[in-house]
This record gives C-alpha cells, structure tokens and sequence, in this order.
C-alpha cells in the first residue's frame, strides 16, 4: 500500500486491518444497541480478531496450516459464544459469529497482500449486515417458482455452456458451444422479461404488459391480448398494445443480431429500428384513441415461466434443423429458396431460423439475401399474429390488430426493394 511511506509496509497493513475490521465492528455494535438480547462483539472485540488473523499470518511466514489452526481456534470461541447466546436467549442468530470469522480472513488477507479482496470482503459484510430486514422481506415475497426459473437459467448458462465443446462437427459444421449460447441469449432476454414482470406484479396496465410480453414472445403475447379482447369492450387498447408488441420483436431481433452477427445487423439496423419506433409510436397513439367501453383498463396479464430446460433442447433442436435446412436451400435451391424457407417460417416461431442465419456454414449465407429472409421472416410473422388476433379477439378489436399487423408486414418488406 502506498501514501504512508513514513510507516514500515507492515505498520500500514497493520492500519488497514485496523480500519477494515473496526468497520465490521462498528456495525455490530450498532445492532447491540438496537437489540436487547445478548450479542457477542464490538467495536474492540472484531478489531482484535482481524489483528489476531494478521499476527498468525506474519508468525506463520504466511504458512496456510498454522493459519487454518489459528482459524480453526477462534472459531473455537465463537461456538463458546453461540452456545452461551443460546442457553441465556434462546436466540439462534448466527450472523455475529460468521462476521467474526470472515474478521479473521481480513486480516490474513492483508498480510497477503490481497487489499482488493480484503476491502470487498468487507464491504460485502457490512452491506450483507445492513440490509437484512430488505434481504428477509424479499426472501419472504419471492416464491419458489421464481426461484426456481433462476436457477433453471444459471443450469443453462453456467452448468451447460462452458462442458460443450467450442468446434465444428459434421458436414454442416455445427458448433455445440456456439449453438447453446444462442439458446443461453434468447433464454436471456425472455428471463430478463419474466423477471419485470414478476417485479412489477401486473402493475402498468396491457401496454407494459404488451411491451414486457413483446420482448419475450410477440406471438404469445398477442394470442393472450386477444383472449382478453374477447371480454374486454377496448379495441382500440387492445389493438395498440398488439402492434406494440410487434415493434419489441425488432428491437429483440436487433439485439440478438447485434450480438451474433455485426455484418448482418449493420444491414438491418436501420429498418429494425425504424420499424420498431412506428410500431411503438403507432401503437401507442392506437391506445390513446376513446373506447366505447368507461370500465376500467384491464391490468396487465400474469407472467409465465419462459425458461424449461425441455423447451430449451426444443429450440436447440429447431436451431440446428434451421441450420442445417437454410445451407440446402442455398446449395440446391439457391434465393428463392431460401426467401421461401423464411415465409414458411414466420409462421411459427421465427427465432431458430433468424439465429440459424447469423451463423455460418459450409455454404455460407449471402449477406444481402440473408437480410431478406430476416425481413421476409418477420413481416410473415407479423401476418399470422395478425390471423391469430382477428381469430381470438373480439370483432372490432380483430379487424384493427389485423389491419395494424398486416401494415406493418407490408411496411416490414419495402427495405427489400433497397
């Protein structure tokens, strides 16, 4: 540590276990202030456990054995305390104990010369200690699906993802590493989606709603506003909640482009977006026209887990699939057939054919028709949303999203005349 070059580097390391660990006590002696059952250490009590850390490092000549014996027998006393925390409250409370501990890595931490970790650990404690009526309260709100959906997402990027192997297989050169983190973004997005969501518990209204459920899934999202349409007399909400919906599906596109393949969202940044703010601007402006209906705007519609590990190897399995069909069609069938493969496919779920053409193959994509099967491919997908709501909503409300979503299929094509 530099700036007290009038102190020996040990008196400085021996001041900056001081400061740290003085810290922790600190705020433990303001937790026994505002408690009236018995708590063990204070503000001398932690400072001398991190100086206790730092000797036994500096005795030891940093040897990790002598270090683990010294943790080993203060740890020793802490059960000594707990134990007698327990016989005279009755309280179970082992935060103190654990902070005393992790006192004692400070201080062996300095003598190693590890500040960075040593002041982290530190902050880390105190924010941990501080904010635990928040921590409780949230804990106590999240239920356990929730949990759950977060850990079915670390299972697919953190346990998955890094035992696949990052190299090509096969005559169409499929890369198991690069096809998952496809899986892994998309996931994302949809998780990121599912968690406002949650956040927001129904708050907001159908046209956050409508902009939370677009990011996840357009065409999900529109078939629900439908269903609502159906009992709701708000056409003109429903209607401009369904073409907003439809302009976040560019702006997901754009961002899984943009991550995926530069060249290709390079091309289609400016139609993407450019379609995206009139879907919004123009959905939002539907939304404002008066409804026959003075009931009240129906609240937004409940959030639904987005993230199944089955649903994830279905996706993989129709990535690889659209990978493998894009390079036929541009081997044997040449644009059209590629132009035909997107139309066809913007019936369904357009994610594994628009990914599968940001990556390449033994017959790599042209650029350019490439960026026309993406617009085809939504505008195609914007026709069938528009079919789903006129089929699922009420009348009105059917003919304008079906209207909307087929200008905006028409609007989404006239970049391929560019």
């Amino acid at each position: 540590m530099k700036g007290l070059n009038w102190l020996p580097p040990e008196g400085t390391q021996v001041l900056f276990v001081l400061f740290l660990s003085f810290l922790l006590g600190l705020e433990r002696e303001e937790h026994k202030l505002q408690d009236d059952r018995y708590s063990f250490g204070g503000v001398r009590t932690f400072p001398l456990i991190g100086l206790i850390g730092y000797g036994v490092a500096v005795v030891s000549g940093g040897d990790l054995l002598l270090q683990a014996a010294g943790f080993a027998i203060v740890a020793g006393f802490l059960l000594l305390a707990y134990w007698h925390k327990l016989s005279s409250s009755g309280y179970s409370g082992v935060t103190t104990e654990m902070s005393g501990l992790a006192t004692y890595l400070i201080g062996t931490l300095v003598y190693h010369q590890a500040f960075w970790i040593a002041t982290t650990l530190t902050v880390a404690s105190i924010l941990l200690l501080e904010m635990k009526t928040r921590l409780e309260s949230l804990a106590r709100r999240m239920d356990t699906s929730d949990l759950l959906t977060l850990a079915k997402f670390l299972l697919l990027a953190a346990v998955i993802l890094p035992l696949l192997p990052d190299q090509p297989f096969g005559p169409f050169r499929i890369n198991p590493f690069e096809t998952w983190l496809v899986v892994v973004a998309v996931s994302g997005v949809s998780y990121g989606s599912y968690v406002l969501q949650r956040l927001l518990r129904g708050r907001g209204g159908i046209v956050l709603a409508a902009l939370l459920g677009g990011a996840y899934s357009s065409t999900v999202t529109t078939i629900v506003i439908a269903r609502r349409a159906a009992a709701d007399d708000r056409p003109q909400l429903s209607a401009g909640a369904t073409l907003m919906a439809s302009g976040m599906m560019y702006l997901r596109l754009a961002g899984l482009l943009a991550l995926f393949n530069r060249s290709l969202m390079s091309r289609l940044a400016v139609p993407f977006l450019a379609l995206a703010a009139l879907a919004l601007a123009g959905g939002w402006l539907w939304t404002r026209r008066p409804d026959s209906s003075t009931a009240a705007p129906a609240a937004g519609f409940a959030a639904k887990n987005p993230l199944e590990v089955g649903t994830a190897l279905l996706f993989a399995t129709l990535f690889v699939a659209m990978l493998i069909a894009t390079a036929l069609a541009v081997r044997y069938l040449g644009d059209l057939g590629v132009y035909s493969l997107a139309g066809i496919m913007g019936v369904t779920d357009v994610d594994p054919f628009i990914m599968g053409l940001t990556q390449s193959s033994p017959v790599p994509t042209p650029l350019p028709v490439a960026a026309g099967a993406i617009l085809i491919a939504a505008a195609s997908n914007n026709v069938i949303k528009g079919i789903y709501a006129y089929a699922w909503s009420s009348r009105r409300a059917g003919i304008e999203s079906l209207g909307l979503l087929l200008a905006l299929g028409a609007l989404g094509l006239l970049p391929l005349w560019w």
